[in-house]
């Protein structure tokens, strides 16, 4: 611990900084609004984002349980091994972080990652790249067919812009891990540990027949699951609330302000509009308003997906805008909310802004990947 002087420089900037940024809540909403949203959003996010997430993480820790004791993780290390490692410089299992994430949502790969058996063929530095990899898939099958789906409802066939997206998801995240890499192996390429690089032909499993083991294994990788669901709670709540404050306005705007949860004074989609030609530019959207796309993604890929529908409405999506969607929906998928979490988990807090950055530049070149893959090859 650092020693400071009670009076430094930095407590009143500190304070000041924090008044200003109260202020312009305050002064858009109103105190008791503020303070009543504030409140109300935490609250909601506790019960139907952190619950919701404990219960993916005890899923998934309870399917990766079993995946190892009837040896299909081995499987999947021995077959992908050779593709993981020049793509992600990962080992072949870290493919099984992608396929959690796929099928739930970003912490998924928390799971995983407090295995013991599955992380010890990674190195030091590999371990934090698991945030950036497991986030660039979240949500993906969720938001593959709800955009399926939508083709179907509108008579367009959206499918071949839906792969177009998952294809370029793949670029972006193979960028948000290289980049990110450049940062891990810089503070932890030095910290060595005994990596298992080999491939057994013999895997240990638990005592007992096969029933007692898949007992055995489902409830002990869920336990794994609680564990991760309580420890992300303070970042989720602090870092997610101000993320939906920024990110949306008032929910009936003829009404104003009525101290509802997720209100706030949507400061992300007026930049979107002060962004519209570099965006335009990078994605290829004919409408500005299809920038509040990109923007809600940072806070909710769940609450991106819900503007959609009126989009549609006023013809103002494209099959290749889905296939952008797509794209963005899957890598970025609420990070911003969820990343300072996942990176407390795994132990490597430090690291966050370079986790960040990384991933930002990674949905970036994955919205324009899949503009450039829709045009040229669609």
């Amino acid at each position: 611990m650092q020693k400071k002087h009670i009076f430094s420089l930095e407590s009143f900037v500190f304070l000041a900084i924090v008044l200003i940024f109260l202020w312009g809540f305050i002064a858009v909403m109103g105190s008791a609004n503020f303070f009543k949203t504030l409140m109300a959003t935490a609250h909601d996010l506790l019960l139907n984002t952190v619950f919701f997430i404990m219960a993916v993480a005890v899923l998934t820790g309870a399917f990766a349980g079993l995946l190892y004791e009837f040896g299909i993780v081995h499987w999947i290390h021995l077959l992908l091994d050779k593709l993981m490692r020049p793509l992600y410089g990962l080992p072949g299992i870290a493919a099984m972080g992608i396929i959690s994430t796929y099928f739930s949502d970003n912490p998924a790969i928390i799971a995983l990652a407090k295995d013991k058996a599955f992380i010890s063929h990674f190195e030091k530095w590999q371990e934090p790249l698991l945030c950036n990899l497991g986030t660039s898939f979240g949500m993906g099958m969720i938001v593959s067919t709800f955009f399926i789906a939508q083709g179907g409802k509108t008579g367009m066939n959206l499918l071949p812009a839906v792969v177009v997206g998952n294809i370029a998801t793949i670029i972006g995240s193979i960028v948000s891990v290289r980049l990110f890499s450049f940062w891990t192996k810089r503070r932890l390429g030095s910290v060595h540990k005994d990596v298992d690089k080999s491939v057994p032909h013999l895997r240990d499993v638990r005592e007992g027949n096969a029933f007692e083991r898949l007992l055995e294994a489902m409830l002990d990788g869920g336990k794994t699951g609680v564990d991760i669901g309580l420890g992300i709670i303070p970042g989720v709540l602090v870092i997610s609330t101000l993320v939906m404050m920024l990110t949306f306005g008032p929910k009936n705007p003829a009404v104003g302000y009525q101290g509802l949860p997720y209100e706030g004074i949507a400061l992300f989609d007026k930049l979107g509009k002060l962004l519209y030609w570099p965006i335009k530019a990078l994605f290829g959207f004919d409408s500005p308003q299809l920038i509040a796309f990109p923007i809600t993604c940072l806070g909710s890929t769940g609450a991106a997906l819900a503007l959609v529908p009126k989009f549609l409405e006023h013809g103002l999506l494209k099959p290749s805008d889905v296939a952008v969607f797509t794209a963005v929906g899957m890598t970025w998928s609420g990070y911003l909310s969820t990343h300072v979490g996942m990176m407390d988990a795994l132990g490597y807090r430090y690291l966050t802004s370079k986790a960040i950055v990384s991933h930002t530049i990674g949905g970036i070149v994955a919205g324009f990947s899949a503009n450039i893959l829709y045009r040229f090859f669609i």
